[in-house]
Parts: structure tokens; sequence; C-alpha cells
């Protein structure tokens, strides 16, 4: 609990999972690697960056507390009637297990993400569980976070990011060790257009919200 309320402003210096990565790499006797990790603030962070995760990983982010359970129980029924089990993780929840957890799968493991997960809903502000994370979001090996990932791939701040490049930046979250910005395969355009199609639908949402 300390440790979520001292992270509730500052910036923060590493998450478990840039260790784990660490760890990884020393346990496959592998050359040590520095991670290319720059921390910025929100306003140094481009609009469309922010929309592209929100449209790509959680488009009820701001409607629920930390979980999406009508977005669980869709999952759940796509299961039961012969799909893929896919993950149904709010950004909150991956905020808590990146930032606080390794990846390893046990019951006890998810106990402790559900737990920090209320702990960040109740301690941060929505624009915050956001700026931490696009700041610890993996983009790459041993890439983390916008700005490193925007100066690799564009060589350009985060904050100068368009609707396209973040999209494309956005497409790569679910394994940035297969899919690349630099190298977009037919699937990573494809994912990239839609994730732009649902920024644009929110985008109306909101508009027509606001009127």
């Amino acid at each position: 609990m300390l440790s979520v309320v001292l992270l509730r402003h500052i910036p923060v210096p590493v998450s478990v999972f840039m260790l784990y990565r660490h760890a990884e790499y020393f346990q496959q006797h592998r050359s040590f690697k520095i991670i290319d990790y720059r921390w910025v603030k929100n306003e140094q962070i481009s609009r469309y960056a922010i929309s592209a995760v929100i449209a790509s990983e959680d488009q009820r982010f701001f409607s629920h507390h930390g979980f999406d359970f009508n977005e669980i129980q869709n999952a759940v029924d796509q299961y039961l009637k012969g799909g893929k089990l896919r993950g149904a993780s709010t950004i909150s929840q991956q905020v808590a297990k990146n930032l606080f957890l390794t990846p390893s799968k046990s019951f006890w493991r998810k106990g402790f993400e559900f737990w920090f997960t209320g702990l960040v809903e109740m301690f941060w502000h929505k624009d915050r569980i956001l700026e931490v994370y696009l700041n610890i979001a993996e983009f790459g090996d041993h890439l983390f976070g916008i700005e490193s990932a925007s100066q690799r791939y564009f060589g350009i701040p985060a904050s100068q990011l368009s609707a396209s490049q973040a999209a494309l930046l956005a497409a790569t979250l679910p394994n940035p060790h297969l899919y690349r910005a630099n190298k977009p395969t037919p699937y990573l355009l494809k994912r990239k257009a839609w994730i732009m199609k649902q920024m644009e639908n929110l985008n109306y949402r909101h508009r027509q919200h606001s009127s």
C-alpha cells in the first residue's frame, strides 16, 4: 500500500517487469543489456497516444473501477462457444502487474494483481494510471515507455506522435517482441487501421456526450 501511495506523484524509477527482463537474460546466460527507458509527464505525451491505447486496450477505462466485468463475461462466453480464451485485462490491471509483479501464472499472483489493481484505482486518478501505463509499457526488447519507443522507431519525442504513429505503437502492445513498429507486418497494419477507427468512434461518442 505504501509503494502505491509513494508512486502516486513521483516518476516511476523502475518496474518489477523491467527487473524481470534482466533476470530472464541472466538465466539464459545472455549478455547484460541496458534497458531503454525514459520517463515523461502526461503533458509530454501526444493525446493521440493516450487515445490509441484506450481504443486498443480498454475502451471502458473511464467508466470502470479497475475491472471490466462486461469484457470478462464476453471473453468467457467466447471461450465456452469454442473460441480461444483471450485476456480481458484493463489498463489498470496491466499497470498493477507490470509495475509490481512478475509475469508468472499462479493463483497467488492473480490475487496480488487484484489487490494492487484495487489500490491503484483507490489512490491514483485515471490520468495518473494512463501516465504510468504509457511510461512502463514494453514496446520491444528492453524498450520501455512511449518516449523511448517514439524516439527509437520514429526519431521524434512522444509529444509529436501522429494518430497513425500512435496507433501503430499501440498495435504492437499485445506482443512487442513479435511485432515491431519499424517493421509492420500486414497483420500489424490491419490492427493499426482498426485502432484508428476505434479512436474515431471514441472521439465521436465523446463529442456526442459533451454536446
